[in-house]
């Protein structure tokens, strides 16, 4: 299956402890976004057996919160920065399983929005580029500082990795 590249445009911030993009959360997926020219939202980690259902597999729970977080997320791409997402519906379809111990890549983007909400649409794309998880949501903007999170205490800021690629490639 060919591979389209997706040329990065900017890194979005980590966190301190977050399950998904805490750096420092030993449990989690230390995952790491890159918004794209294109205006979609790329994560990328590396799960563990800590992050297993079936031996080998990526628990479907874990899917789930990759793609929400993913999704959620997107909303941050251009002028929506001070305003994050929380999630009011979340629908996926599992039609591969997602392997251990190699890169797991997520892409969303917006499909619509308005003043109150926005609407999302995800996948979990596999290294040979097929579509193992897809899923669609709908969130509620909220203006960070309503979510009683303070960016100095969970370090949320841009962690700049020498990994940090250029170009995606789904």
């Amino acid at each position: 299956m060919a591979k389209t590249p997706h040329k990065v445009a900017r890194k979005q911030y980590n966190s301190k402890l977050c399950f998904i993009c805490g750096l420092q959360n030993n449990s989690g997926l230390k995952a790491s976004f890159y918004e794209t020219e294109a205006g979609e939202l790329i994560a990328t980690f590396y799960p563990t057996e800590e992050h297993q259902s079936y031996p080998g597999r990526l628990h479907g729970g874990i899917a789930s919160a990759i793609l929400d977080e993913t999704i959620g997320r997107a909303i941050l791409i251009g002028s929506e920065e001070d305003i994050w997402g929380v999630t009011t519906e979340l629908t996926l379809r599992y039609l591969k399983p997602v392997p251990l111990d190699r890169q797991v890549r997520v892409i969303a983007r917006i499909t619509s929005q308005n003043r109150r909400f926005f609407e999302g649409t995800g996948e979990i794309v596999l290294e040979n580029g097929e579509v193992a998880v897809t899923a669609s949501g709908k969130y509620l903007k909220a203006k960070i500082d309503s979510v009683d999170f303070d960016t100095e205490v969970n370090q949320w800021k841009v962690v700049p990795e020498p990994s940090d690629p250029e170009v995606i490639e789904l």
